[in-house]
């Protein structure tokens, strides 16, 4: 079996598209196309079902890519690497909310870069779910961080952890709102507090309000930054009000530079999932990774 049409199925498989595979392996639609029924011709199965945006793979097309894809990404490592340079150190591809990833993720992984011969090169992309999700979907990442679980056969997700969410503010305006005296029904009385938020949409304070509250933020964001933790310095600094994950405020609230202005019994939360495309961890690099963060995210549980 050539090993150019495995290499265009896989990323068919990936990309769940003939065009975004051919863009991805700098050929033609048709080209894609045309390798594809050679495979299926060579095999006597079809491989993908197609449909009006994209295709979906048949039963027989997920039991090869899930078999082919590994060998075929260790073989693409090798020439990567270059057969001739002991030296050279595996990159692992990572990617996941910048926050996050930065915070928590690269510091865990730091251990697996060490120059003692099993190390590794390490690699980060920051970007949103479906970002991250299209890119390791395409083969650009190895390992991804998302907080929506994907489906269908493509990846493999475990639960990495759970992110409880704390609404806090500058001292100043707790003092003005009586923090630590607010309950479902006090959410009016943060009406006249300005907002922090990383998007026009308010996702943090609206689904923190949705889950302790019952209700929804009254106005729109008064300062709108796309980093949490410039969020946190714009609460720390007074800008107002602002809901964040406890792992990124916790030494700001030790300080005292920010004040939890509520406490509910059952705190917001925010799942973590760790994905592969599915097959890949067969590869040790991958493997190493994976294992290395569920064994971290333990302690951040």
């Amino acid at each position: 079996m050539d090993l150019a049409l495995l290499r265009t199925f896989v990323t068919v498989h990936r990309a769940g598209s003939f065009t975004r595979a051919a863009a991805l392996l700098g050929l033609s639609q048709p080209a894609v196309t045309s390798q594809i029924r050679s495979l299926e011709r060579q095999l006597g199965r079809p491989l993908f079902l197609r449909q009006a945006r994209g295709v979906t793979p048949t039963t027989i097309g997920d039991e090869l890519a899930h078999k082919a894809a590994p060998h075929l990404d260790a073989l693409v490592e090798i020439v990567e690497t270059g057969l001739d340079d002991a030296s050279s150190l595996r990159t692992l591809h990572l990617a996941g909310p910048p926050e996050f990833t930065a915070e928590r993720a690269l510091p865990a992984l730091t251990e697996l870069t060490a120059a003692d011969g099993q190390g590794y090169t390490l690699r980060a992309s920051f970007g949103d779910a479906e970002e991250i999700l299209d890119g390791l979907a395409a083969g650009h990442h190895d390992l991804a961080i998302s907080t929506a679980r994907p489906r269908g056969g493509l990846f493999t997700a475990t639960t990495l952890c759970d992110e409880e969410h704390v609404l806090v503010a500058a001292p100043p305006w707790a003092e003005r709102i009586g923090a630590g005296k607010l309950d479902g029904n006090g959410a009016p009385a943060l009406d006249h507090v300005p907002v922090i938020e990383v998007h026009e949409s308010l996702p943090f304070v609206s689904r923190y309000w949705a889950s302790v509250f019952d209700a929804r933020p009254a106005g729109p964001g008064t300062v709108v930054v796309p980093d949490l933790r410039a969020v946190l310095a714009c609460a720390a600094a007074g800008a107002g009000l602002a809901v964040l994950p406890r792992y990124l405020c916790a030494d700001a609230l030790e300080r005292g530079d920010v004040v939890a202005l509520h406490e509910p019994a059952v705190p917001p939360l925010r799942t973590y999932f760790l994905v592969v495309r599915t097959g890949t961890l067969a590869l040790p690099h991958i493997a190493r990774a994976h294992e290395r963060l569920h064994r971290a995210a333990a302690d951040w549980n």
